[in-house]
Parts: structure tokens; sequence; C-alpha cells
């Protein structure tokens, strides 16, 4: 991967949106200098271009409503102008409190664990972005290339590419881990002398604190604990990797190996047992410093090797194999990758849950257009790795279900279903093919299709 790191506004010229013009210049002055601490920061937050942004950001989202019970629809009908005058002059002034989030669980795909979700109130959302907006060019500007997780252009598959070309330059010795209760259990306190490493402006510092003070509202009680950045909150992934960004600057890649965060969860790429079983113990001991600890269940070392066991990372199963031989040539061994057996698992929930009894006097057409809409974002994700034998199992698996539905819809066999979704319409009712939309992973060569010219570097 290249050792250049992004930036929200990074490019040639500073850009004609004002917004954009100011997350460049706040990026740059903290690229330039990065011991400086930056003390005008608070009287950015309450611009009202920002809060306009801010604003965008959160109706994208389409979030649900906070303990308020104020949805998106209400704020439109009361007038986006009208309430983004009014935080800014509550943010000018002092005079803006936050509410308690909102406490949700929602399941994890694949488990019967529920993750917990926070759910601020959409005005204190739209403040969050806008702290989020001027705050995180300035720890964009030190964020290192081992983390991938909640940055500016970069991603899963960013973050996927460095597996491969690790294992290609013979790091084949796994740490895969994952942070406890990350979100959960980041110390407030520790969290603010990080960001005070950066950020000596008291508006914005009391902006934040304020935010973690608030609490959450759980079966009709506020609690207001003195650890977390609960998920659901729009600025929390970035405060997350400001805590996590000590583990990676803390980080000796020739002594421990090649660190990939994504967030919470995080590999090490080792060339030897030894290496990985230092980068373990090295782990763990930066994890207690800040307070945190690797989940026990998720946490192991494995050695790739040709019809050895894998590991599971941001969705795929990772696993070498050796191609076939062709033409008298030898067998490239290469780590390849597919849909991990949670991810297999979660599209067949899905699409269960799509074409479903309690939906059958809904169209089939609209049963085939939902299932499509999974389908396509399902398999966006997914098409970038060795995947085609099981984007072939899920088309069957749709293929099936959206037969079993029509039977039950006419009150026919399911032999009859799925005669109508095999033959009786060559196009199986329009319901999309996964087939030939994979694209093989490649040494080197970034998930896009170009070369990875930063990637020979790292040794």
């Amino acid at each position: 991967m290249s050792a250049r790191v992004a930036s929200p506004a990074v490019g040639g010229r500073s850009p004609s949106d004002p917004v954009r013009a100011l997350q460049h210049a706040l990026y740059r002055a903290a690229k330039a200098d990065p011991g400086r601490r930056f003390h005008a920061l608070g009287d950015k937050v309450h611009r009202r271009d920002v809060l306009a942004r801010a604003w965008s950001m959160v109706r994208r989202n389409n979030g649900a409503p906070g303990i308020d019970a104020v949805d998106l629809g209400q704020v439109e009908e009361y007038g986006v102008a009208r309430l983004l005058d009014e935080l800014a002059a509550e943010l000018k002034d002092g005079r803006w409190r936050p509410l308690p989030a909102r406490r949700v669980f929602i399941p994890k795909p694949g488990t019967a664990e529920q993750r917990p979700l926070s759910i601020p109130a959409v005005r204190d959302r739209i403040v969050q972005a806008a702290l989020k907006i001027v705050l995180e060019p300035v720890f964009e500007a030190d964020m290192l290339p081992c983390s991938f997780g909640f940055r500016p252009r970069r991603g899963a598959h960013d973050a996927l590419q460095v597996l491969i070309d690790e294992s290609w330059r013979g790091r084949r010795w796994v740490v895969e881990t994952d942070i406890a209760n990350c979100f959960e259990a980041i110390d407030h306190e520790t969290l603010m002398q990080a960001v005070e490493e950066r950020v000596c402006d008291q508006s914005a510092l009391k902006l934040l604190r304020a935010m973690l003070r608030a609490g959450v509202m759980e079966g009709g009680q506020v609690r207001r604990p003195v650890t977390g950045t609960p998920q659901g909150g729009v600025v929390s992934p970035l405060l997350a990797n400001v805590f996590l960004h000590r583990i990676d600057r803390a980080w000796e890649t020739r002594q421990h190996g090649v660190l990939v965060r994504y967030a919470d969860d995080a590999v090490v790429m080792c060339a030897t047992r030894e290496q990985a079983e230092a980068a373990l113990e090295r782990l763990t001991r930066l994890l207690a410093d800040l307070g945190l600890e690797p989940k026990a269940a998720k946490t192991r070392i494995v050695h790739l090797e040709v019809a050895g066991e894998g590991f599971d990372f941001l969705g795929f199963h990772h696993r070498l194999v050796a191609s076939r031989s062709r033409d008298g040539k030898r067998p490239v061994t290469f780590l390849a990758r597919w849909p991990a057996g949670k991810a297999m698992q979660h599209a067949r929930d899905r699409i269960r849950e799509l074409t479903e009894r309690r939906r059958l006097l809904l169209p089939v057409k609209v049963i085939v257009e939902d299932v499509n809409t999974f389908l396509r974002g399902w398999a966006a994700y997914f098409r970038f790795g060795n995947s085609a034998h099981f984007f072939d199992q899920i088309s069957s698996y749709a293929r099936m279900r959206i037969g079993g539905f029509l039977a039950k819809k006419h009150r026919r066999t399911r032999k009859f279903g799925w005669a109508v979704v095999a033959s009786a319409a060559q196009d199986s009712l329009g319901l999309i093919a996964l087939h030939g939309t994979v694209v093989a992973p490649r040494p080197f060569r970034d998930w896009r299709g170009r070369p990875n010219a930063g990637g020979e570097r790292r040794r």
C-alpha cells in the first residue's frame, strides 16, 4: 500500500467548496507541523456552512430518532435552516447541551450476540457531524498506513490487499484478534489526553466532553459511564481511531510484523512463529496500557499453508491455496479469499426474510426487486475475491426461495414454483445473476486494478 496518507481535502489546489477548503487548510497545517496544537477550532464548528454540510451527512445516513422522538422528516417540516440557525446560536453562546442517546440492541450477523447501538437525537447528530468535519483533517494528518477503518479514501479492500501482498512476500504466520468491547471500553480521560495532543481549543474540548458525558437512556434510566464512545454516534469512529492510534505509532514492523487494523479488528502478518508470538504479546501489552484487551474467542495464531486452516477478517475467509498445474508450469501458491461462513449465512438469512410467508400479499415483482437490491450490495463487496463458487450458491438459494414463494402464493407445489423460475421465465423473473462478476485479487495491484507502487517498499 502507498505510504501516502489520504486526507478529506488533499489534492492539488484548494477546492472551491468552502468546507472542503477549510478541511484542506487544517490538514495541511497539521501535516506541516506534527507538534502543533490547534487553538481556534470551536468557531469553525458553528460556521453556518459547516452545519449545513453536517446536516447533509446526517440526512444521507437516514438514521432513526433519538429519545426526543424527532425524526428527519419532522426536522424538515420544522425547517432545516431554522434548526441550523438555532444550533449555530447555541454553539456560539455555549448553550448547546446534548440529550442522552437512545440505547437499542441489534443482532450481530451470523451470531446470537447483540451489539449495543446508541442513537443520539437528530440535532445532536448534526453537532457531532460538524465537530467531525473540523477535527478529522487534524487527526488524519497523523494517521498511519496500518489503519484503514472509517478513514477518508481508505476502506476494507485496501486493508485486504495488504494481506495479499504480505503473504506473497512470505509473511504467513498470522495473528488475528478483535478488541473486546472496544467502543464501550474507551476511557474518557485517556481519550481526552489523546485529543489534547493536537487540540487545545477549550470550546472544542468542552463540546467533546459534553458528548462523551451525555450518557445513554436504557429501560427508562439514564446512565453516564466514564468509559465509551458509543457505536451509533457520528463522531465515535473518529474518536476510536484517535484512541487506537497510540497502538499504531508504537508498532514496530521489522520486529513484530505488519499490522493491519480496521477499527477494532486487527491482524498481524509475520514471517515466523516466534515473530507471531512476540507480536501477540506486544499487542496484548499495548491494549492493556489503554485499558483494553483482545477478545479471547477471536484471538489466535494461524500458520498459512496449503491444505491448512485459514482465518476470517472483514467478512472474508482467507486461506492459502495452490493453483492448478497447467502446460507443465509449476503451481502458484497464493492467499485466496471468499465470503466467510457468517457472511454466507447472513446472505441466506436476509433472502429468507425477504421471501417469507408474511410477504405473500406483495407482487412477485416487488419481492424480486427487494432480493436484487440486497444481492447487488452484498455482491459489490464480496466480488473482489475468489468468490465465484460461493456466488453460485447464493444465486441458487435465491432462485429456490423465489420458486418457493411463487408456489405458496399460487398454492401450488414447489416443483411448479421452481419450474417457473428455471424455465418458464428465461430471465428468472428478473432475478439478477451473480456469475461472471468476481474480480480475483492480485499481489501488488490494488483492488481497483491499479499497480500498487508503494507496496514494494514495505519490508
